[in-house]
């Protein structure tokens, strides 16, 4: 790790302290008494460039803290909503409408590639059930049979991706009463791989 700048460890140390409710640029430029908010954002890529820090580059407000204890039990993720996705075509690129606290145990992989969704419906049961928060890898290159949340004519959609080749893939669900769906290539995307399910009791 290199030496930070003043100014970042200021930054860094906000960025911990809000985790939960991740602070705006403009919101961090008041809280430092920075004379503009480009001052916040060269210093922020340079906490990126040094290890302390990784972003989403479709979501300014969506970052992983690096320079913790690595041994960390509890990564605070993202919520993502399901009703729509965000102004780039993606449900990340949107602002997530909470941090949850989940065990990193149950990951396998790293808390930086990870976010979260809550289901809805029923056209994955008895798998996932409405309401059941789905952990999802960042990733958009799943294998033939991988469940994955994806974006569909801007719908937001938890399928099995079964593809028939690299121009034709259908979004299967599990439960046998919904009817395949052909991805509309000029508009899909895949935002990850379902990795485990939290099941919802009422």
């Amino acid at each position: 790790m290199k030496k930070l700048h003043l100014t970042q460890e200021k930054i860094l140390m906000l960025l911990k302290n809000n985790i939960e409710e991740p602070l705006t640029i403009r919101e961090i430029q008041a809280e430092i008494s920075a004379s503009s908010p480009s001052v916040v954002y060269h210093h922020i890529q340079q906490l990126e460039k040094k290890g302390f820090l990784r972003r989403n580059p479709n979501n300014a407000q969506d970052y992983q803290i690096l320079a913790d204890d690595p041994d960390k039990k509890i990564a605070f993720l993202n919520l993502y909503g399901m009703a729509q996705c965000g102004p780039n075509g993606t449900i990340l690129s949107g602002n997530p409408i909470d941090r949850i606290p989940i065990s990193t145990k149950i990951l396998g992989f790293s808390s930086a590639d990870a976010f979260l969704v809550r289901a809805k419906g029923d056209s994955m049961v008895p798998k996932i059930k409405n309401g059941d928060l789905v952990i999802v890898k960042k990733s958009d290159k799943p294998e033939d049979g991988n469940l994955v949340v994806c974006v569909n004519n801007e719908e937001v959609l938890i399928k099995k991706i079964q593809k028939i080749d690299k121009d034709t893939i259908f979004l299967t669900s599990i439960n046998p009463a919904y009817k395949a769906i052909l991805a509309d290539k000029n508009n899909f995307k895949i935002e990850g791989i379902v990795k485990s399910v939290l099941s919802y009791t009422e």
